[in-house]
């Protein structure tokens, strides 16, 4: 198999460390093969984040048993180190139990975001820094740069891949490090070269929903957690009139039309919004899921603000025109679905300009 890939570090790769972090999957398996033919010392490092009995032995579900065996075969196959660190707890705490938190607060959490700002790339890049590493590679699809004033992220070179919108927090002290060699690559190519190479994983499936769910019942892990989150409550409408009940706000979302189980309304309703101080869920037609602007927390800055660009808030979501104000994300024209919890990552074309935690939202005027 040709090189295909350049690892950004310049000099003579065989003098250079890459440490890999590999989840067991196709993609982080086949960045460990690329960074092995640039004749640099390769090292594959695993996390083990949990280890939810049935978990373990499901396809699709990352870091966990089946996939550090799987991750430790293909080290085997390319003769390199592999090495498995036991980090459940901080996964528990940054974010398993954040996840249930920000249901519990009427919010919807993005667990993948908050799994790459703490045990993936946090405690990565600092067992990768002890291991003596030039660089810590990962299998995410999105691309970096070199820039004017340093390393760029920007989106993938596959539309249907790119994770961008899940890196937004990544900081430019961790883009500096970072090294994303599929980036420009489309998936099916990187299929081939896992098959080229003989490696067990090439057709292994995706990782599908969230990897600490391993059966897709997110109420059910949130109830299991936090009991009081089961709480029976009024749906109301915009007015405050009673239309019926909930069977707890865990549920449901900002946006969901479906399963509200209430009828007689003239037209479609959807859910407005989730009031967890009075158990409430506020329910209104399409109109009212129109936002004009959004107040974002927690911001991480990799480019200028200070001009128009583009706007992403869901992570199926098309960018929308928009600028920043302040604190203030205005859009050029009502956006919808804007939910407290999710992320607005900004972009400038293809280039992650950044992004915050969309902490509340204003109403367009045509929905007052």
């Amino acid at each position: 198999m040709e090189q295909m890939v350049d690892f950004q570090l310049g000099g003579d790769p065989r003098a250079k460390r890459i440490v890999v972090a590999m989840s067991g999957g196709v993609d982080s398996s086949v960045v460990a093969a690329l960074a092995h033919t640039t004749g640099a010392e390769t090292i594959g490092v695993t996390l083990q984040l949990y280890d939810h009995g049935e978990a373990v032995g499901r396809a699709g579900a990352c870091c966990a048993g089946r996939d550090i065996r799987d991750a430790r075969a293909v080290c085997d196959r390319l003769g390199i180190a592999h090495y498995v660190f036991d980090h459940e707890d901080s996964f528990r705490t940054q974010v398993v139990d954040r996840f249930a938190d920000e249901y519990l607060a009427g919010r919807t959490p993005i667990p993948c975001v908050q799994c790459n700002m703490g045990p993936k790339f946090t405690d990565l890049l600092k067992l990768a820094r002890e291991l003596g590493a030039d660089c810590l590679a990962t299998g995410h699809y999105v691309r970096r740069a070199e820039g004017l004033h340093g390393a760029e992220l920007h989106r993938g070179a596959d539309p249907a891949r790119d994770q961008s919108y899940f890196l937004f927090a990544t900081t430019q002290e961790q883009l500096d490090f970072l090294r994303f060699p599929l980036g420009a690559l489309p998936k099916s190519r990187v299929r081939e070269i896992a098959a080229e190479l003989g490696l067990g994983v090439a057709a292994k499936p995706d990782s599908q929903d969230i990897c600490f769910v391993p059966d897709g019942d997110y109420a059910g892990l949130v109830k299991k957690l936090r009991p009081e989150a089961d709480t029976r409550g009024d749906i109301v409408d915009l007015s405050g009139a009673k239309l019926g009940e909930h069977r707890g706000l865990i549920h449901y979302t900002v946006g969901q039309r479906r399963g509200l189980e209430i009828g007689g309304s003239p037209e479609p309703l959807y859910v407005v919004r989730l009031e967890p101080d009075t158990k409430r869920v506020v329910v209104g037609p399409r109109a009212a899921l129109a936002v004009e602007a959004a107040r974002l927390t927690a911001m991480n800055i990799l480019g200028p603000l200070d001009g128009p660009l583009f706007a992403k808030v869901r992570s199926m979501a098309k960018p929308v025109p928009a600028r920043m104000i302040g604190e203030r994300l205005v859009f050029d024209a009502p956006e919808y679905g804007v939910s407290p919890g999710q992320a607005a990552v900004l972009y400038d074309g293809d280039r992650v300009l950044g992004g915050g935690w969309i902490a509340e939202t204003e109403a367009a005027r045509i929905a007052a």
